[in-house]
């Protein structure tokens, strides 16, 4: 097994960042020279290119695995530095996490720790979040996939329901009068204007499937932030799927109809890094009870 040597890991990890030789030096406060020949020391140790040298540098694959052990020998030194010396620093912990639990669930869970840990949240689809924790990007995700990257550990959350929901408005319009008795026809879906969070957005796809409506037939609005989509649906834009936690409030006002009761299930799962730190436990710790009480089962 090889010798990682910390310093030349950290250089990886600070040109894997930050883009270029030069900018790396800076931060670790040593000549340019200093860290291409520590990166090279490292490359002849792991007998692998661990770095493109593009503008900016990045990870080969032989790579990312290495800048994730720098980021975690860095997160495991500063928690053991914390309790050796009472260092009154506040640990950062990097999440991914999708835009509607950020929106609904996951922000009220979390500012109870806000003045302990420094959350920085990466807003990534839950079909993809599984590559910031590869890459050493992120400490945790919730996410949508239940095989464990290799170094985290996974653990199901809970179920995120999506329902197909628009203005009352705009379901008249697009329905007919009595689309709540004759139920949505595939023909008038098939015109109806839809609302997509982006390009990568199947749920919309998913649903439209199940009532035999071709998904590329209706027009598409796109809008990609979380709440500005609810608006979107709102404001008869077009209809969506939103999530139950999003859009009850505005079923029960009035403001918002449901088209049909069939709804579209996304199993959601929490994944990070395998090591324990007081901040990692924290988080994880409240991710669990409010999906617990905020998710499906």
């Amino acid at each position: 097994m090889p010798d990682w040597d910390l310093g030349q890991l950290r250089a990886l990890a600070a040109a894997a960042d930050l883009g270029t030789f030069d900018a790396a030096a800076r931060a670790l406060h040593v000549t340019p020279s200093a860290v291409s020949q520590r990166i090279k020391a490292l490359e002849q140790t792991a007998g692998a290119v661990l770095l493109h040298r593009d503008r900016p540098v990045r990870p080969t694959a032989a790579g990312e695995p290495l800048v994730r052990l720098a980021r975690q020998l860095d997160a495991l030194t500063a928690d053991a530095t914390r309790h050796l010396t009472g260092d009154t620093d506040v640990p950062r912990v990097t999440l991914a996490v999708n835009g509607d639990s950020l929106t609904t669930w996951v922000l009220p869970a979390l500012a109870p720790l806000a003045g302990r840990v420094a959350l920085h949240l990466v807003r990534e689809d839950q079909d993809r979040s599984a590559e910031l924790l590869r890459d050493g990007s992120v400490m945790g995700a919730v996410t949508s996939q239940a095989v464990a990257v290799q170094g985290c550990t996974v653990e199901p959350l809970g179920v995120m329901r999506y329902r197909p929901m628009a203005s009352p408005a705009f379901a008249a319009r697009w329905f007919g009068d009595a689309w709540r008795v004759d139920g949505v026809r595939p023909a008038a879906l098939a015109a109806a204007p839809v609302v997509v969070f982006d390009a990568d957005d199947r749920l919309q796809d998913r649903w439209l499937r199940r009532r035999r409506v071709d998904p590329a037939r209706p027009p598409r609005h796109l809008v990609p932030a979380s709440a500005d989509f609810a608006a979107a649906v709102r404001l008869g834009f077009g209809w969506g799927m939103l999530p139950a936690q999003q859009s009850d409030d505005d079923e029960r006002a009035g403001r918002l109809v449901r088209l049909t009761d069939d709804a579209v299930d996304v199993p959601l799962l929490w994944q990070q890094w395998a090591l324990r730190t007081d901040a990692l436990d924290a988080v994880a710790t409240a991710l669990r009870t409010a999906a617990a009480a905020g998710l499906e089962r």
